[in-house]
């Protein structure tokens, strides 16, 4: 399709002079995203580890099948609300900001700690806990939590990029689980894949690809297809998902739609519609932080405020020497602890070599373990964060707060 549109048209005429270095500089780019040096209009104040935020946005969605007492329709709700996450996780940041942003690559250690909170009582409160588990390789791990209704979601991710005719495609390694408390019951997700379109313009947007599917340990199985532009409906960020029992044939629901817009569930055999999600009008609720005052010194926002500050007010000159002061003070940190013969101890997450729940379901999901690209198996480690909640309402704690 011919179009009349030029390299770097969207970039803003101050920094058109940047963009074509730039361009040349991914050409050969294979690695972590994050590691690229961009130009200024193209940076975004927030830190990779912010994006665990994107899976709970909804939290009555979240916590939507701890609320069903059957095993079909609790599979069902678990899939309509990782499909509600779409939109957050991957195109939010594009209409709030323009286009998609360079994140801020995490330095390790990094937290990002919050509460969705819920006066009302009906849903709890739901906590997110992120951390920023290794460096090189980059890999994050997050732990969102509602005690209320027992529903737990723990997982890690890293990314593996490379560029081909104008195009970003990122392979996302990692996986995430679903936990039910009442039920005991688990479920695997995969994570898509996705490409970075519209680089050569100078107005990135993500769009996925490939698929994703969510095992659960009672035998159903949904799997969801990324069709991008839509080769059915002609629209971006199309898809088809179905969910089934496992060693069966039948089709037990269908969904399709946009996963920025909206979407229809369907039974199998009567293909009677019988909810519609629409993205678009699905108010979110917003994520509590501490003030910077209160923050922790190695959680984000109090952290990289220099320079998301630098960002926001333009000033590349600030940008880089408080992203310098950061990563000097990550290298020295790093070179202590060899001379020492230690290693920087996670506060949420531990290594593991192997994780149960992966190994009952993983041969069924598709998951793929790559210890090797992940830096281990990580896996939220409940006594560390219960002493970390200890420690917070200790009277030392309250005293300095």
């Amino acid at each position: 399709m011919s179009t009349s549109r030029e390299e770097g048209s969207d970039v803003p005429q101050a920094a058109k002079s940047s963009w074509g270095p730039f361009l040349k500089s991914i050409a050969s780019f294979n690695g972590d995203l994050a590691s690229l040096t961009a130009p200024p209009f193209i940076l975004s104040v927030t830190s990779l580890t912010e994006y665990s935020g994107y899976w709970a946005e909804h939290p009555e969605i979240f916590v939507a099948p701890a609320q069903e007492k059957d095993p079909q329709k609790r599979a069902l709700a678990v899939l309509k609300w990782f499909l509600s996450t779409l939109k957050q996780q991957y195109s939010s940041r594009n209409e709030k900001l323009g286009s998609e942003k360079k994140p801020l690559n995490p330095f390790l250690g990094e937290l990002f700690l919050g509460t969705w909170k819920d006066p009302s009582g009906v849903i709890g409160d739901t906590q997110l806990i992120s951390e920023q588990v290794s460096h090189h390789p980059p890999v994050t791990a997050y732990a969102i939590i509602n005690d209320k209704h027992g529903v737990k979601l723990e997982g890690y991710n890293g990314q593996k990029a490379s560029f081909t005719r104008g195009t970003i495609t990122v392979k996302q390694i990692g996986h995430a689980k679903y936990h039910l408390k009442e039920f005991n019951e688990d479920y695997v997700i995969t994570l898509p894949s996705l490409h970075i379109e519209g680089i050569v313009y100078g107005s990135p947007y993500v769009e996925l690809n490939k698929s994703s599917t969510i095992t659960s340990s009672t035998g159903y199985v949904a799997k969801i297809e990324y069709s991008g532009k839509g080769w059915v409906t002609g629209k971006k960020n199309t898809f088809t998902a179905t969910l089934s029992k496992e060693g069966s044939k039948d089709i037990l629901y269908t969904i399709d739609g946009q996963w920025t817009d909206s979407f229809i569930i369907k039974e199998g055999k009567s293909k009677k519609e019988f909810d519609l999600y629409n993205a678009k009008a699905s108010k979110t609720t917003p994520l509590y932080i501490a003030p910077l005052e209160k923050q922790d010194s190695l959680e984000s926002r109090n952290a990289w405020a220099k320079v998301q500050s630098a960002i926001v007010n333009g000033d590349l000159e600030t940008t880089s020497a408080e992203k310098t002061k950061i990563e000097n003070e990550q290298r020295e940190l790093r070179k202590k602890e060899k001379e020492e013969g230690r290693e920087w101890e996670r506060r949420y997450f531990t290594r593991v070599q192997e994780d149960p729940v992966l190994k009952a379901l993983g041969d069924k999901s598709g998951v793929v373990l790559e210890p090797e690209k992940t830096d281990g198996i990580w896996v939220f480690d409940n006594a560390k964060y219960q002493k970390v909640l200890e420690k917070a309402k200790s009277p030392v704690a309250e005293a300095t707060d």
